[in-house]
């Protein structure tokens, strides 16, 4: 996996891209996170779990924030492009809401026209390194840039969930921007992709596990963050897919990085 700086003009809502290659097939657990994710397949095949039945994704496709972990796939011989985007980021190149991409991995090809993606994944394929590839994409993303105001609104909602480690209720929330709950809600989830409290939320769950890669012990993470011992559990392995102990374990084994 090579990470890459986005250029100048895509800083401001990209936060990485990203070549990943794998010569071997493979399944792998993607925790929930706070960007939306873009990938293009230029070679081999992905699928993600769901209820045990394997969906195969689209070449060209993008990934919502999720609301528990999710297994993915890959064939043998699999290379991918993907646009990380920064909370917030991926509002400038869609028209639609990023609410309907919520826990949902679409084609492109539903905001996209077919020939535009097809004439990409063919250069995408061509390409003769990956740093090509990589411009291939910036290109593909300036042509979709769609430059407006931020919210100066939703910014600051991001910021103090942030600051709190997502430990902040919403009507708090709410008062401490001057606003009140439904609409803070309204523009947050056209803005981020989900509700501020399930951002909030995800914001938590990796507070916990930040701290636990400390040393820091389980009944300290939910004391501090949630209301009781069986509402941390719970959450938890929605979250990672396992329990908190088997967590430990993990990382005490060196099977978490």
């Amino acid at each position: 996996m090579k990470s890459y700086i986005p250029c100048t003009a895509l800083k401001p809502y990209v936060q990485s891209l990203m070549v990943s290659e794998s010569g071997q097939a493979q399944s792998y657990t993607v925790l929930p996170g706070t960007s939306l994710v873009m990938g293009f397949q230029y070679r081999g095949q992905l699928a993600f779990h769901n209820d045990n039945v394997a969906i195969r994704l689209a070449s060209s496709g993008i990934t919502g924030i999720l609301h528990s972990f999710r297994v993915f796939e890959n064939t043998a011989n699999t290379g991918t492009v993907l646009v990380i985007f920064k909370e917030g980021g991926a509002s400038f190149f869609f028209h639609e809401p990023l609410y309907e991409l919520y826990n949902e991995s679409l084609s492109l090809e539903h905001f996209v026209k077919r020939e535009q993606l097809s004439a990409l994944e063919e250069q995408l394929s061509a390409a003769e390194s990956d740093e090509k590839r990589i411009i291939l994409v910036e290109q593909f993303l300036m042509t979709r840039l769609q430059p407006r105001r931020n919210d100066l609104l939703v910014a600051s909602a991001i910021e103090q969930i942030h600051l709190a480690q997502g430990n902040i209720r919403m009507v708090d929330l709410a008062e401490k921007l001057y606003t009140s709950k439904s609409p803070l809600e309204k523009r947050f989830r056209q803005v981020v992709g989900t509700t501020p409290k399930k951002f909030a939320n995800i914001i938590r769950m990796k507070s916990s596990l930040i701290a636990m890669q400390s040393s820091i012990t389980v009944q300290h993470d939910y004391r501090m963050n949630h209301y009781d011992q069986a509402h941390f559990i719970r959450d938890f392995k929605d979250f990672t897919g396992v329990t908190p102990g088997q967590y430990l374990k993990n990382l005490s084994s060196g099977k978490v990085k």
